[in-house]
């Protein structure tokens, strides 16, 4: 194959990037290309600055390799064709995706590049196990955690793939300026891109053999901290995973980063878990409180550990795991609003946010989901005796 484009989505790396690395592999000239899609811009202010953040980043990263990163704007499918039939392109590449958005996306793109004549082909990377690979007898997907665990480690990882030597551009191709950088909403949001992200990684590495005991410190803030890099493709969970693996004690981290696939799977079969209760035979009866909404929302209830979390989400555009589940048990379990609710306002702040793992993780605690335990309440006054004792994350952030 003379040329390929490589349309980036959730995959902003160049390290153990399937897609790309294909692409280098088998074809003479490689065109690099990120399509800023309107209909995914506006949902939330926090994420579209971290967004703009890791394609500048990326940019950077291919002009380092005398590449450079093609920017577009519109919609994905019709400017990737176009820009494959400008540079006489013979077949495009791009990462798998498990939302209905992204599904739909890669139905038409591999529909209009029939028409054109491309090749198209989607390749992993989202995930460390691909969802829908890992079945149990009689069912389409893993409804509970523990024995899709037990099938995750048992099963075959893919190869991680090497970073590209270089990544050919064609000459004369207009590269596009990037947009202005969204100003975002959290004062205190981390930094996106791949170069920030690998070194967090490697930052954090150090710290994994203390993960189990210092994970639930909501104080300590001794988590990786490393999912909106995970969300946005700048890191790989497969690299991260393998990373994880050569540290002593890394069993609980790299349990977490199954968890992160377990979801993904779920979300795969079942596409309406953002908007549909998933556990069979729940029962939903919520109030219409829109004045105990409003003070959830603004951290403003008087319940010391939730309005901390709440904070914390605002300020930062992330909160701690611990918090997440204080947090969102007490608007489902104590005011009784629908998780829905709950899951829409953190989507719009979280940098993390994605279908998977911010629905997943709602209808978990809602019990309306995979928790086989779905009457669970998480008691904030006992969540903060054990998690936050001398009350410095609340004093920290409430």
């Amino acid at each position: 194959m003379r040329t390929a484009v490589v349309l980036f989505t959730r995959d902003l790396r160049v390290h153990d990037n399937p897609a790309l690395a294909a692409a280098c592999a088998n074809a003479e000239r490689v065109v690099p290309l990120f399509v800023f899609d309107p209909a995914l811009a506006g949902r939330s202010p926090n994420r579209d600055r971290f967004l703009h953040q890791c394609v500048a980043d990326l940019r950077g990263v291919l002009r380092d390799r005398d590449s450079d990163l093609v920017v577009r704007q519109g919609d994905p499918v019709a400017e990737t064709v176009r820009l494959a039939g400008e540079v006489g392109a013979e077949g495009i590449a791009a990462a798998a995706d498990v939302s209905t958005y992204a599904r739909r996306r890669e139905r038409r793109l591999s529909a209009e590049g029939e028409r054109q004549g491309l090749s198209v082909r989607f390749f992993p990377g989202l995930t460390i196990v691909d969802p829908g690979t890992l079945k149990p007898g009689g069912g389409d997907h893993y409804r509970v955690f523990s024995p899709y665990h037990r099938a995750w480690i048992a099963a075959k990882w893919r190869e991680q793939v090497d970073l590209p030597k270089k990544v050919p551009l064609p000459s004369g191709v207009a590269v596009g300026r990037l947009p202005a950088e969204p100003a975002g909403e959290s004062p205190d949001a981390t930094r996106g891109g791949e170069t920030v992200a690998r070194q967090r990684l490697r930052g954090w590495l150090g710290e994994v053999e203390h993960y189990d005991d210092g994970h639930n410190d909501l104080a300590g803030d001794r988590t990786s901290r490393l999912s909106p890099y995970l969300r946005f493709g700048c890191l790989s969970p497969l690299e991260v995973a393998h990373a994880a693996l050569g540290r002593p004690a890394h069993d609980p981290f790299v349990r977490q980063l199954c968890w992160r696939d377990f979801y993904y799977q779920v979300a795969y079969a079942f596409p309406e878990l953002g908007r549909k209760a998933y556990r069979r035979g729940a029962t939903e009866s919520w109030q219409d409180d829109d004045a105990g909404f409003r003070s959830w929302a603004e951290g403003r209830t008087g319940v010391p550990i939730v309005d901390a979390g709440m904070h914390q989400l605002r300020r930062e555009g992330w909160m701690h795991n611990r918090a997440r589940l204080v947090t969102a048990s007490y608007l489902t379990k104590d005011l009784g609003i629908d998780w829905r609710r709950g899951q829409n306002e953190f989507y719009r702040w979280l940098i993390d946010g994605d279908l998977p793992n911010n629905s997943g993780n709602w209808q978990w605690v809602a019990g309306t989901g995979n928790d086989t335990r779905p009457y669970r309440k998480f008691n904030p006054e006992r969540q903060r005796e054990r998690y936050d004792p001398d009350g410095s994350y609340v004093e920290r952030y409430a």
